[in-house]
């Protein structure tokens, strides 16, 4: 496993990381705490020190998992969690009072006293112009609650905005093949300020690993069934913004510049970390083969030139149009 400094909080962490948003099964499924537990201690057997979470995962299981497996492991494994979403994506969600109990909240299912990595989780973009609320993380960092504190964005510009403060030392933000804005500026202003960069949906809710069809089923409590229209939360999340339709006929392209290969989402992995300015990138696993398959962007060699020009023709002709202006 290759790791990678994640910019300004010091923490050398595996460049393939685990998001833990369905780590307890599939999404809408009850938890599944036996199922988080083979999940998390694989991942940590594998190498990967770095965890991202959130106080509303699993309604607070997701937390109390990763908490379980702290007390259990001896290895040195950073968590990061977010807050702010739990009163839903409003602005009320961010105020100080409320960040302050939320921490506490996660503090206690983590079974931590001090937070690795706090991240607010996508809050409205008027948040990003409130320095109140950046402010209260130097308080809480004087009063042992948090090492470092960071930012999950929707938008290419509420990520320039969020590191204008000095002390946001990371932002979260979606970034594959289908969505590659934040390249353009975002990751070289990042660089400048010596933040790390997380990536989430990298695989495009796993659009982009190949194995969907026009007939896939999802659940009914998946947000790929109920959200592809922003329904709940931003649409971005959800295929990485993409019309199914259109990503599957994107996708059919794509694997003619991979022959045989019928996973590919160590190829999609691959591409995101040969950008140098990406700190880690966070797959999401509701099963431990899912985790086995991300690993295997650690082994395969960089795409070669072809494949590169190959996945910029798609996202020119066939992506770029739908999403690139929209975040």
């Amino acid at each position: 496993m290759k790791y990678r400094l994640l910019g300004k909080t010091g923490f050398e962490v595996s460049w393939i990381s685990l998001g833990t948003w369905q780590v307890g099964g599939k999404w809408g499924s009850e938890f599944d705490h036996g199922n988080a537990d083979r999940i998390l201690n694989l991942a940590v057997d594998s190498g990967i020190n770095f965890i991202d979470t959130a106080d509303l995962y699993g309604n607070g299981e997701s937390e109390k998992a990763i908490g379980r497996l702290l007390k259990n492991r001896s290895e040195e494994i950073f968590v990061a969690t977010k807050c702010g979403r739990r009163a839903k994506q409003t602005e009320k969600g961010f105020s100080p009072n409320g960040i302050r109990q939320y921490i506490e909240d996660s503090l206690k299912s983590l079974q931590l006293e001090t937070l690795d990595l706090i991240q607010l989780h996508c809050p409205p973009t008027e948040i990003y112009y409130r320095p109140e609320i950046f402010e209260l993380f130097d308080r809480l960092k004087e009063e042992g609650k948090i090492r470092h504190m960071g930012v999950s964005v929707e938008k290419v510009e509420e990520g320039l905005k969020a590191i204008e403060y000095d002390n946001v030392t990371t932002v979260q933000i979606i970034f594959n093949m289908f969505r590659q804005r934040p390249a353009e500026r975002f990751f070289r202003e990042a660089r400048k300020k010596n933040v790390g960069i997380i990536v989430r949906v990298p695989l495009a809710s796993g659009l982009l690993s190949g194995k969907f069809r026009k007939d896939t089923k999802f659940g009914k409590m998946d947000h790929r069934y109920f959200n592809r229209n922003g329904v709940m939360f931003d649409k971005g999340e959800t295929f990485a913004g993409i019309p199914y339709e259109v990503g599957l006929k994107a996708v059919g392209k794509l694997k003619k510049a991979f022959p045989g290969q019928k996973n590919l989402a160590p190829q999609a992995l691959r591409w995101i970390l040969m950008h140098e300015e990406v700190s880690c990138v966070i797959p999401g696993a509701s099963r431990p083969e899912q985790v086995t398959s991300n690993l295997l962007a650690d082994d395969i060699p960089d795409l070669t030139e072809y494949q590169l020009y190959v996945v910029d023709e798609i996202y020119r002709e066939d992506i770029k149009s739908l999403v690139h202006h929209l975040w």
